[in-house]
């Protein structure tokens, strides 16, 4: 017993000691004992949890480079949706932001915090009880991949939170990236081993983190650092400013060039500063982030449906190359929009390779006079899609033909029409391949279905070879014949039929923005979602009745109705119902509920269920969730340690109750 005692003494401090050498190397670049010291710490705890298994914890260090490989990776849901930020371009862009935060806080002073825009992978820590608990990836904002056991290896990421007692529960967020000097290290071992090296270090990073084993993993040199607490937790925060002092005592890598702005012109200056600095770095940034500091005045300010209203990105101005346009292609989208893309000389461009760019359509192609074998100027700053800015005119080798768009459809031989007032070009031809590969390749996106193993170059052969004409034939496909494939295989086949059948359980507005119905994005479908009951009740609905619809309006309503109307859609909406996809969406029908037609919000820690939980129940009793208070709130749904939102609720005088209150609404 005494022996088992003074082992568990010893590894307790083991961990105290590692956990302090790895703060102090990998966060605060100031190391304290050499590399062989530190080696010896590790191998003796090592040592003693192979003597000790029944000492062994998560959260051990030598847990960093252990781990089994894992067969795939499982979603998880955000309990605070992981939002975008708006994209900024100009100091006069930053002075209209200030001035519309300033329009949300009438006469309040106003401080920002401006913070590096680090080019890495988006990731969400949850501890609980001072121990990493989970690990989930931006994904597409709601819901992202546990990458736990791999962020685990990374050594500057505290497997235990230090410092000032943390709350229970804590969730931060923050940017997982590979550092230049690390990228280039990786890269001379993989050229070394005759491996293809990574194009640049944000592939590399996102890479790594998906990684099916660990150990693997843990020879990667990654890094991070964390720019946010959310969740609960920041109710008891005052300011941004304050929020990153508090990781950093945590144990947390903060960034130590955060900067505290009293007004837009000093966020200005911090912007600029960072633009003139950014190549001397050792990790990629692509601009800056603006953040109102005041949590409270961000809560009021709120969010939309994809971004908060209290913070910016400001992208630095554009990097350009030169290249050769070597052809000019046309693709066909699931709308039948022709858009000419250019097919360039491959050149390397703000951290990845280019080899084509799109061209958008004649009239662009007519402005910049762009024609094969020109010389052209590439530009991919702020934005994802590099674009053609300008042809190098005085290196045009003799008289190449101009370009114009085809007159019939490259994918099905119509005829090309262009609507009157229209700059684009359409194939007006419903059953297309071209379009119908690109109606089922929107289906089965990340932000609609969710289909991973349905790819581009897996929907063009389905569509070629006649298996599908349309998403509900996706339903209707067998092994036999998904097997019979190139690069398929029977393995492949049933992993696909297991993600088709998963897929049936999206939810409603998942469904509706997957169908593809121009002008209804993800935002517009969650609103027809919770409006009506399913897609029965949404065919029975009139121009009149939907343009009625909030956030709706006649544009989007003449839209839905012409979708809705047409024989074709009408025949592959009835494939999906006929396969089971979900086709039921807002409360439960014949459920009368005291929340039908409220909007809730929801403030502080629930005891019985996640705040994730009782919004979920609350949209299916047919009441509408709101992230802030305001004149239109109906009801508070008050747990512990509420934030700002109760006293704003207080001050307005809305109705506020507890959690067994809402359980007895919800029936």
């Amino acid at each position: 017993m005494g022996a088992r005692k003074g082992a568990r003494a010893r590894v307790a401090e083991l961990r105290e000691l590692i956990r302090h050498h790895d703060r102090k190397y990998y966060v605060d670049a100031a190391p304290e004992i050499a590399d062989g010291e530190y080696d010896a710490l590790m191998s003796e705890l090592a040592a003693l949890e192979r003597e000790h298994p029944e000492l062994v914890t998560a959260d051990s260090p030598t847990r960093r480079v252990a781990g089994a490989p894992s067969d795939g990776f499982s979603t998880v849901e955000h309990a605070v949706p992981m939002l975008s930020l708006e994209n900024t371009y100009s100091p006069e862009e930053l002075v209209a932001f200030d001035a519309r935060v300033r329009k949300g806080l009438p006469g309040e002073p106003v401080e920002y915090v401006v913070e590096p825009k680090l080019d890495g992978v988006s990731i969400s820590l949850r501890y609980v009880e001072g121990s990493l608990d989970v690990a989930v990836t931006r994904g597409d904002g709601e819901r992202g991949d546990d990458v736990t056991a791999n962020v685990r290896t990374i050594r500057s990421i505290p497997s235990a939170l230090s410092g000032r007692r943390a709350p229970a529960t804590v969730e931060v967020r923050g940017e997982v990236f590979m550092p230049r000097s690390g990228f280039e290290e990786l890269n001379g071992r993989r050229i070394e081993a005759e491996e293809a090296p990574f194009v640049n270090p944000r592939n590399a990073a996102a890479g790594s983190l998906k990684l099916r084993d660990p150990s693997e993993a843990a020879k990667r040199p990654l890094t991070a650092i964390f720019y946010q607490v959310a969740g609960p937790a920041a109710a008891r925060i005052a300011t941004q400013w304050e929020a990153i002092e508090l990781m950093g005592d945590w144990g947390f890598p903060v960034s130590p060039d955060v900067a505290l702005a009293r007004d837009v012109d000093a966020a200005v200056e911090a912007c600029l500063a960072w633009d003139e600095r950014r190549g001397g770095l050792d990790y990629d940034i692509d601009g800056t982030v603006v953040k109102v500091n005041s949590l409270e005045q961000q809560a009021r300010l709120g969010s939309t449906a994809k971004s908060p209203r209290w913070g910016i990105a400001y992208k630095f101005p554009a990097v350009s190359v030169r290249t050769v346009v070597l052809g000019i292609e046309v693709q066909v989208g699931r709308t039948g929009k022709l858009t000419p893309v250019a097919v360039l000389e491959p050149v390397f461009v703000s951290g990845s390779t280019v080899s084509r760019a799109t061209l958008h359509n004649q009239d662009e192609i007519e402005r910049l006079d762009v024609r094969v074998g020109d010389t052209v100027e590439i530009e991919k700053g702020g934005e994802v899609i590099p674009k053609v800015a300008r042809v190098v005119r005085s290196m045009r080798k003799g008289r190449p033909r101009r370009f114009r768009m085809p007159a019939t459809c490259p994918a099905c031989g119509e005829p090309v029409v262009r609507p009157e007032g229209e700059v684009d070009a359409r194939c007006g031809n419903e059953s297309c391949p071209g379009q119908a590969a690109g109606r089922i390749q929107h289906f089965a996106s990340r932000g609609a279905m969710d289909i991973r193993g349905l790819g581009s170059a897996l929907v063009a052969t389905l569509v070629a070879e006649g298996l599908v004409s349309d998403y509900g034939d996706l339903y209707g496909l067998d092994a036999e014949s998904l097997a019979a494939l190139d690069r398929m295989g029977e393995r492949s086949a049933e992993n696909l039929l297991a993600e088709l059948e998963e897929s049936k359980d999206r939810p409603f507005a998942r469904v509706l923005h997957g169908l593809g119905i121009r002008h209804v994005g993800a935002r517009a479908a969650q609103v027809l979602a919770a409006r009506f009951t399913g897609m029965k009740e949404l065919a029975a609905a009139s121009e009149e009745e939907l343009a009625e619809t909030e956030e709706i309006g006649p544009v989007i309503a003449a839209s839905i109705r012409s979708f809705l109307e047409s024989p074709r859609n009408k025949e592959a909406l009835r494939k999906l119902e006929t396969a089971g996809v979900n086709m039921r969406g807002g409360s439960t029908p014949g459920r009368a509920t005291a929340l039908a037609g409220l909007t809730v919000v929801l403030t502080g820690s629930l005891e019985r269920m996640t705040r994730e939980q009782a919004a979920e129940a609350v949209a299916e009793a047919g009441g509408r969730v709101s992230s802030s208070v305001s004149s239109k709130t109906d009801l508070v749904v008050v747990g512990a340690d509420p934030g700002s939102k109760l006293k704003k609720a207080l001050e307005l005088g809305i109705r506020t109750i507890d959690e067994s209150e809402l359980e007895r609404m919800l029936g």
